[in-house]
């Protein structure tokens, strides 16, 4: 496995590790204000997804679909927002953030100033969903055929 000392998603796990494939990782990442918010990690380090085989950029994408879905069945958001940017972190990475009308920053980007203060009791409400979405994430994984 190719990794950089200096990246972080090399040097660490990047979160809360829910799958571990050969190729990539699910983490659930610890952020406060959006609770359920997952990443697919590529194992190697690389920069662009044209730098996997085909077959490995279908099983990561794969990935991302089976967490999409896990967030959908569970926490019934109202959008599930998709984004692979890596400008900060030059290692590929998708960012699977479930999104609501309540939420901080809705409609706009997680990344954009804040809209609105947090809503306390809809964040404790949506935490207390993740024992159920990590169950679902595996078990959407399992039912893709993303073998751990």
């Amino acid at each position: 496995m190719s990794q950089t000392p200096a990246c972080e998603l090399c040097a660490g796990d990047g979160g809360e590790v829910l799958w571990r494939h050969p190729e990539f990782r699910v983490v659930l990442v610890d952020e406060p204000d959006y609770p359920g918010f997952c990443r697919v990690i590529c194992n190697t380090h690389v920069k662009e997804m044209t730098d996997l085989a085909p077959t490995q950029r279908t099983r990561m994408a794969n990935a991302v679909w089976a967490v999409e879905a896990a967030q959908r069945e569970v926490m019934q958001p109202e959008k599930v927002n998709l984004a692979t940017l890596g400008n900060m972190t030059p290692h590929v990475h998708w960012h699977v953030i479930p999104r609501f009308l309540d939420d901080r920053h809705f409609p706009s980007p997680v990344w954009a100033e804040p809209r609105r203060p947090a809503d306390a009791a809809s964040l404790a409400a949506r935490r207390a969903l993740l024992p159920q979405l990590r169950e679902a994430v595996r078990r959407q994984l399992d039912a893709a055929g993303l073998t751990a």
